[in-house]
Order: structure tokens, then C-alpha cells, then sequence
């Protein structure tokens, strides 16, 4: 998250840049990720919640609250804004014949290129995948905006959830209530994690 590298990601094999993408793309919720990874991972374990009570067919309740239509539709755009930024704008790049020319390599390396470079704006500090010429006006406007949008709005969403959520009066715990501090939830929330994120972005990682 400080910029600093120990090495090219150009010069990793297609896996290894991947996983460099991965873990952004997952929300900077790994080890290592600071800032907005800790809201990050309460988004996803509001929805792990909330899916965890559909499957057992109960009102989901998380940090004794229940979440109600409204604390999902919050958590559904926070997890969508950021995908929606880095893959329309990679798509807008490659579809458009300018930016194409600032890509070394072509084929699935430039493309990983492009997508790293959108990647990180929007979810780490801009850094680039080398072999990329950044320094034109398309992507220094499209990725200033991938940053800006990338920042604010998944902010903007987390608060929104939280007036949310201290809007609501506390229940009581049950024996029907989701333990979120057993290794059950854990897994649970990995599942999640994984799902959302291979939905979102695996079709792009496997070009």
C-alpha cells in the first residue's frame, strides 16, 4: 500500500500478476491492505450474514442489528462501484484506438496492463504494471477519475450503512442467531469473499 516494490510486475509469469491484481481486486482485505480493508471486510460480512440467514430461512442480525433491504442495497452498490469503475474504464480502453497505443506488449500482457493500472487506481495508490505509457491525457483523466470515484464512493455507501444500522434498535441474541465469532462464519465468509469477487473479476483474470 506505500508503493513500494520489490521487483517488475511485467516481468512476472501470468499468474503472478494476477495475484498482484487479486488482492486489490478482493478489497484490500488481505493481510497487508490497510485503510479501507477493515470496512471492506464489514461489507462482506454484512452480505455473508445476510446470505447465511436466507439459507436457514431467518431475519439475518449482525453486531445486534437486523439488516433489513436497505442495509443490503447499501452493501450491493459499495461492492459494485469499484468493478463497475475498473472494468468499464479497461474495456473503454482497449475498445478505443488511442489509448491502445500506449501499450509495450500486446495480447494478454498489455491487456493485464491496462487492467492492473485501473485496478490500482481505484482500489490502492496508482501504481503502474510497467510497460504501460500512462502519461497521456486519457489515462491520466480516466484513472485521476477511477481514483477519485474509487475513493469516495464505497465511502460514501460504508457511512450510509452505518446511520443505517444505529438507526436500528439492538435485539436480543437467540439460539437461532449466527454465531459470527465460530470457525462456521469464517468459512462462510471466505465463501463469500471468493464468490463475489471470481463473479466479478475471474472472467477478466483468466484473459
Amino acid at each position: 500500500s506505500t508503493g513500494a516494490v520489490n521487483s517488475f510486475h511485467s516481468s512476472f509469469t501470468g499468474l503472478g500478476g494476477g495475484i498482484t491484481m487479486l488482492g486489490m481486486q478482493l478489497g484490500e482485505i488481505a493481510p497487508g491492505g490497510v485503510g479501507s480493508g477493515l470496512y471492506g471486510m464489514l461489507i462482506i460480512a454484512v452480505i455473508a450474514v445476510f446470505l447465511a440467514g436466507l439459507m436457514v430461512g431467518r431475519t439475518p442480525e449482525y453486531l445486534g442489528k437486523k439488516i433489513g433491504p436497505r442495509e443490503i442495497k447499501l452493501a450491493a452498490l459499495y461492492i459494485l462501484v469499484t468493478p463497475a469503475l475498473v472494468l468499464c474504464f479497461t474495456a473503454a480502453a482497449l475498445a478505443l484506438p488511442t489509448p491502445g497505443n500506449s501499450m509495450t506488449n500486446s495480447g494478454p500482457h498489455g491487456f493485464s496492463e491496462i487492467l492492473y493500472a485501473y485496478t490500482s487506481g481505484a482500489n490502492n495508490n496508482g501504481s503502474a504494471f510497467a510497460g504501460l505509457n500512462a502519461d497521456t491525457q486519457w489515462f491520466n483523466t480516466t484513472i485521476g477519475l477511477a481514483m477519485l470515484l474509487g475513493r469516495f464512493l464505497p465511502m460514501v455507501f460504508v457511512l450510509a450503512l452505518a446511520g443505517s444500522f444505529a438507526s436500528r434498535r439492538p435485539v436480543p441474541e437467540t439460539a437461532g442467531t449466527l454465531r459470527t465469532a465460530k470457525p462456521l462464519f469464517t468459512g462462510v465468509l471466505t465463501g463469500t469473499l471468493l464468490i463475489i469477487t471470481g463473479l466479478t473479476y475471474f472472467p477478466a483474470l483468466a484473459l
